[in-house]
């Protein structure tokens, strides 16, 4: 069976300027590689993050995104004090279900980004 060694999630903006703060300062994502027309970031060890500009790249930018990039974390109330004193856009306050606690924001683009963390250990432990 053939496995992939890892994955890049891309999105795709009218203006990556407007929008690199904001990944690499207020998420505190690490940039790998600058190629110019994209810049790519690890998340953490194998999780991998992309920002491509939507005027060049493979896709077009839409005006209303339909993608959603959750962040899996150990430290829900802990990252929604960073971001919030960071100054992050439409950042919702934290909630709590059955099975996660969590939070959604969005980036300068409009796209969106949860921050959460499973309750179920069993569960939790499959994303570790």
């Amino acid at each position: 069976m053939m496995t992939p060694s890892t994955s890049i999630t891309f999105f795709y903006y009218p203006d990556l300027s407007a929008v690199i703060p904001f990944y690499e300062q207020t998420m505190g994502f690490e940039l790998l590689v600058d190629q110019g027309l994209a810049r790519l970031y690890r998340i953490a060890p194998g999780s991998h993050f992309g920002i491509v500009d939507g005027n060049r790249g493979h896709l077009r930018h839409q005006p209303r995104s339909a993608a959603l990039l959750t962040l899996v974390v150990a430290d829900v109330a802990a990252w929604h004090a960073r971001l919030a004193a960071a100054g992050a856009p439409k950042l919702g306050p934290v909630q709590r279900n059955a099975r996660i606690e969590h939070f959604f924001l969005e980036d300068p683009a409009g796209y969106a980004i949860e921050v959460q963390r499973f309750l179920d250990p069993a569960v939790a432990a499959l994303f570790a």
